[in-house]
């Protein structure tokens, strides 16, 4: 009886281990992806909705939805990006990221991370000065002002370029755009009034995208969309949930605004890139989030509070702009070296981030070391089990007394005949007295399984693992298994199914048929249930996995057969130091034989006893 409540509970988990991989692995109809990693997109011209002060005054910022003319370009050339900045409205519209391809094919081009208006998919951001008392819209530099170079040249780490404008107020705009080696921009806007009068305005910026990206890929473990923090609060928003906002009038638009008091930042992410305004942290400023229906504009916003511009007076106002890879990192030494609060949060975590983050800076520790990826997930699978080797231990202990207790289990049985409360109470006596947990053989799944989807997690959605070799047809460990018996692992002259399509989970690579092996090898240390119906499940689970996981990242399925190869010596092991040596042939030759059925006159005798 315990061994059926013990294999009860097991398939129960297993089967809901299996639904949540069905999910994972047929999620909702999605988008044909042309690229999933590249902001790709929709035809669209118009420019971004205008921006509002807190009073409602329009900004001339977006003008009105119509193609911008052509404009005098600065060259962007850093380390990492590559690009130019459109003086026509001082746009970072157009920029490209030097360490990213799209593909792993060697004449693949570059990730494009931002594109300007008049191309596929425009996405790019604005900054300047909305309009207060005193001035109006022509006032102001708007996204048809075209600046001028002041000072400098090619932009890049350790030399600044100067705009500056001038309106017929006698008011002087200046703007220095700087970049660091990474993906930091730091956009310094001044504003001297050479006037008479006082006049008031606020600063502002604005990452805008025309469209939703294509390829999004709609998975819900993984988030694209908006994501921002304000004075601790992350806040994660799908281009969905912006379509739903409510109208704000004042806004002219769909949209959420958020008063932040202290500090945060607010942009667009993708699954492995991000644009991000971060304003100066420590004083209050306005976040807002919109979508412009009949532009389809999505827009995030940060405005800091109107200012007061004496005659002659001067005001001085910093926002930085990240715009580049999700690199852990890289975002961390921003949050730690440039006081940029929850930054690191800015990559999706999600629910299980207790585990993701610990389990992905082990990760990225031991790549740092070892310097491959994959042997990094074996060394952290041997790791993680080796922090749960003390229940591990108990667990196998008290599986190997109970395969010493089945001839007094047998005993029980016989005696109690049908009485199954005697059965039970003689059951929990001998378990008591032998101090054995009929249920401890369970733990080592549950506690499987938390981090098996944490680490699935990490490896789908770190960028770290995105086109991450491994060792010979392993050159994606983010992508599955690429090998296919449809072609014998590549003897036959034809290529493999293209993966995720039902041929790829049919013909399925080398990795997902070790783990299938070494999954049944796990189950042979044990020898088969005596429940028919019990010895189908555990005869076909192994080679059910085996298929489930064929699609899954290859990364993940390294995790899983060296997870299956631990557990197997720690369990065979430990069985051995109890004194109960596994027959792992005889258990596998038994499971080849026909199970001649008891006769009924021979059960009906048994019943009777």
């Amino acid at each position: 009886m315990e061994d059926q409540n013990k294999n009860l509970l097991l398939a129960t988990v297993l089967s809901f281990v299996v639904i949540l991989v069905w999910f994972v692995l047929f999620p909702p109809p999605e988008a044909p992806p042309v690229d999933p990693n590249a902001p790709a997109a929709v035809t669209q011209t118009e420019a971004p909705a205008a921006a509002v002060t807190p009073e409602g005054t329009a900004t001339a910022t977006a003008e009105a939805a119509e193609p911008l003319p052509e404009a005098p370009r600065l060259t962007v050339d850093t380390p990492e990006l590559v690009g130019s900045i459109s003086l026509l409205g001082g746009r970072i519209d157009d920029l490209s990221l030097k360490s990213y391809k799209e593909t792993l094919e060697p004449d693949s081009p570059i990730v494009r991370l931002l594109s300007p208006v008049g191309e596929a998919h425009p996405y790019y951001a604005v900054f300047g000065w909305g309009p207060g008392a005193g001035l109006a819209a022509e006032d102001v530099p708007g996204a048809k002002t075209e600046w001028r170079i002041a000072e400098g040249g090619t932009l890049s780490p350790g030399k600044p370029v100067t705009l500056t404008w001038s309106n017929t107020k006698g008011m002087t705009f200046t703007r220095e755009i700087a970049i660091d080696e990474n993906f930091m921009f730091t956009v310094t806007d001044t504003v001297q009034n050479g006037g008479t009068a006082t006049v008031s305005l606020f600063p502002y910026g604005i990452v805008a995208r025309h469209g939703q990206p294509t390829g999004l890929q709609n998975f819900f473990v993984l988030h694209e969309g908006m994501v921002s923090r304000t004075d601790g609060t992350l806040t994660e928003l799908g281009y969905d949930d912006i379509t739903e906002f409510p109208v704000v009038a004042r806004e002219g638009a769909q949209a959420e605004v958020v008063d932040a008091g202290a500090d945060g930042w607010i942009g667009f992410t993708d699954k492995y890139w991000m644009t991000t305004l971060i304003p100066e942290q420590g004083t209050p400023f306005t976040a807002v989030t919109k979508y412009v229906p009949g532009a389809d504009i999505y827009q995030t916003e940060t405005r800091k509070p109107v200012q007061e511009l004496a005659a002659g007076g001067t005001v001085t106002s910093t926002t930085r702009l990240f715009a580049g890879a999700k690199e852990w990192a890289t975002i961390r030494a921003y949050e730690r070296d440039q006081g940029i609060p929850g930054f690191i949060d800015s990559i999706d975590w999600g629910w299980f981030f207790f585990l993701t983050k610990p389990i992905f800076a082990v990760l990225h520790w031991l790549n740092a070391m070892i310097g491959n990826m994959g042997l990094a997930i074996i060394g952290l699978t041997f790791f993680l089990k080796f922090l749960v080797l003390p229940l591990a231990y108990k667990s196998y202990v008290s599986m190997a007394k109970m395969k010493e207790l089945q001839p007094e289990l047998e005993a029980i049985k016989e005696r109690a005949g049908e009485d199954k409360q005697k059965l039970q109470k003689e059951m929990m006596q001998l378990y008591k007295d032998k101090k054995v947990n009929p249920a401890a053989g369970c733990l080592p799944i549950l506690i499987q399984i938390p981090i098996f989807f944490a680490l699935y997690k990490v490896i789908f959605v770190t960028i770290e693992l995105r086109h991450a070799p491994f060792f010979g047809w392993l050159t994606d460990l983010s992508a599955p298994d690429p090998s296919s018996i449809f072609n014998l692992f590549g003897v036959l002259p034809w290529d493999a199914p293209v993966p995720g399509s039902l041929m790829a989970l049919i013909f399925i690579g080398i990795l997902p048929i070790l783990l299938g092996i070494t999954m049944w090898l796990q189950q042979k240390l044990n020898p088969q249930p005596t429940d028919p119906i019990q010895q189908q499940v555990f005869a076909w689970m192994p080679w059910i996995f085996m298929f489930m996981l064929g699609g899954f990242a290859s990364g993940l399925v390294v995790y899983w057969i060296t997870n299956n190869i631990i557990t197997f010596a720690q369990q065979y092991i430990i069985m051995r130091s109890h004194g109960h040596k596994p027959d792992i042939f005889g258990n596998i030759k038994s499971g080849f034989k026909k199970k001649e059925p008891v006769p009924v006159s021979d059960k009906s005798k048994k019943a009777k006893k």
